[in-house]
């Protein structure tokens, strides 16, 4: 491709205090739809308009239902909401009847203080699917077929559901998830009749603004430490390690392929970085590019073509998917989907759902995956589920 442009850095503005976490305090279950980015704060009530469920490209649906409501007279449409993992899958996509912008949680000084009280429940009933045993196994029989030549990466999920003997706490277990992990993305999203997508991802998919996008795959994981020493010691071990290293280059060469039609110039650094959430460290690459033709590529049509990455599925997708189907005995719905915001203009957000559970009555539905490979063990894989689990565990104040 040709030779870097000059592309300008983005820097979200500064938010009053209060004005961001306003919104957080704000939010209302069942009606709205809350997301925090590292630039935007949304608070989303209502439905104008629904995304139609059919078989056309859902970037050309979104396309429609938005152009729709600007003809209608609305200025600023947005879509929100979330779309599942499996291509077959139910769609949570709306534009609501009244938006309220706020800048990023981060930029808020009052995301510092303490969370309100609630949400904590002492007496959660814990079930494991599957437990951890069935789930080794699961594991090393994918390691058995890769070590054979069937395919090179694939990402197993276990579910960890909680029940509670009273209603639950979405708006204090949101404000919680946020408050920990500020830089992030924090959602709260209808994700069907009577249920709720709650969690708070560290993986960006891709952002389109204007002719430029930017997206961050994250793969390759270490779990944090309490004691500070140790917790350094891991991040460097991360950092040199061989099979994480891997992992994470088979994403971000997977990325760099599906985003490369779309740019004239597109920029990948040779070397991974880290980024760090409360629970996790992870291997993390920055890709920035220009588009060809922004007026007919979409957020979303770049986020289309970028799922599922190896990141939450495997490679090749195809065999991954298939291998995800024998060996987890549940359906994913919107875990490792997509969730986030365009607008008419065809610019958004579009991050990985990860970190994340979904409510329903009194149970959440916990999800975490690892991704495998051949030189991967099952204890160590199974044990980055448990770490990953320890996000929201920590939100609820349950543990495993």
């Amino acid at each position: 491709m040709s030779a870097s442009p000059s592309v300008p850095t983005d820097h979200p503005p500064h938010a009053s205090p209060g004005t961001a976490t306003a919104l957080l305090d704000a939010y209302r279950p069942g009606t709205d739809r809350f997301l925090a980015t590292p630039r935007h704060t949304l608070l989303g009530s209502g439905t104008a308009a629904e995304v139609p469920r059919d078989s056309r490209p859902v970037a050309l649906r979104v396309r429609e239902v938005l152009d729709a409501r600007r003809r209608a007279g609305d200025p600023a449409p947005l879509v929100i909401g979330a779309l599942p993992f499996a291509p077959d899958g139910a769609l949570a996509l709306a534009v609501p009847r009244t938006v309220r912008r706020a800048p990023a949680l981060r930029e808020d000084p009052l995301i510092a203080l303490r969370a309100p009280e609630g949400g904590h429940t002492a007496d959660w009933h814990l079930r494991e699917v599957p437990d951890p045993g069935r789930y080794g196994e699961a594991v090393a029989a994918a390691i058995r077929r890769m070590r054979a030549g069937e395919f090179d990466k694939v990402v197993l999920a276990r579910t960890l559901e909680l029940t509670s003997p009273r209603p639950l706490d979405l708006p204090a277990m949101l404000n919680r998830l946020a408050r920990r992990d500020p830089e992030g993305y924090t959602f709260a999203l209808p994700s069907g009749p009577g249920r709720t997508l709650v969690g708070a991802s560290p993986e960006l998919l891709v952002a389109r603004r204007g002719g430029r996008l930017v997206a961050n795959p994250l793969a390759g994981s270490a779990p944090r430490s309490a004691d500070l020493a140790e917790d350094v010691r891991r991040a460097a071990a991360l950092l040199e390690s061989a099979k994480d290293l891997h992992e994470h280059a088979v994403v971000v060469d997977a990325v760099r392929e599906a985003l490369a039609p779309f740019c004239t110039w597109l920029d990948a650094p040779e070397r991974p970085t880290l980024v760090r959430t409360a629970a996790m460290w992870h291997l993390s690459t920055t890709l920035t590019g220009v588009l060809t033709d922004p007026g007919a590529t979409s957020a979303l049509d770049l986020a289309s073509a970028l799922h599922p990455t190896p990141a939450v599925c495997g490679t090749p997708t195809d065999t991954a998917r298939a291998v995800i189907a024998e060996s987890e005995p549940f359906d994913r719905g919107a875990y490792t989907g997509m969730l986030g915001w365009q607008d008419a203009d065809g610019d958004g957000e579009w991050v990985v759902t990860i970190r994340c559970a979904e409510a329903e009555g009194r149970t959440l539905r916990l999800f975490a995956g690892a991704g495998v490979v051949a030189q991967s063990s099952p204890a160590a894989e199974t044990a980055e589920t448990g770490a990953k689990f320890r996000t929201f565990l920590n939100a609820v104040g349950a543990t495993l």
